[in-house]
């Protein structure tokens, strides 16, 4: 029996996250990208707009390389706090990676790609007038 599953834990020492808490996971998240210097992250919330997760973040990558970089790293990150091994799809292109850990659904792209599909305006719908409406 492993012992670290047996023994309390040292006084002082920092409590496990709490895997059931979708905004320890988005700090996690925000915290990691910012670590990798992805570029112009946006946080979507998404309670009340669908039940598929609780955020949505969006970030982007310099190129291909920091944009897998980044993806990988986050899913160690994640597995690493106690949040379970997020599902990872688009790592071969590397042009837009999605990181599915439950609650945050993370997009990563590369600029010039998250530019043509723009999902943070489709899902940011009733958060802000449209440019222009009166």
């Amino acid at each position: 029996m492993n012992q670290a599953l047996t023994q309390p834990a040292a006084a002082g020492a920092a409590a496990p996250p709490i895997a059931d808490d979708p905004d320890s996971l988005h700090a996690l998240v925000l915290q990691s990208l910012d670590d990798d210097q992805a570029q112009d992250v946006v946080s979507v919330p998404l309670e009340g707009k669908t039940t598929i997760a609780d955020h949505m973040v969006v970030a982007s990558g310099r190129s291909t390389r920091q944009v897998t970089a980044m993806a990988q790293k986050l899913a160690e990150r994640i597995k690493h706090a106690g949040f379970g091994t997020p599902r990872i799809e688009g790592l071969p292109a590397a042009d837009w990676v999605l990181v599915d850990a439950g609650d945050v659904i993370v997009h990563l792209f590369r600029p010039e790609v998250r530019s043509f599909y723009n999902l943070e305006r489709m899902w940011a719908f009733g958060d802000a007038p449209a440019a222009g409406a009166a």
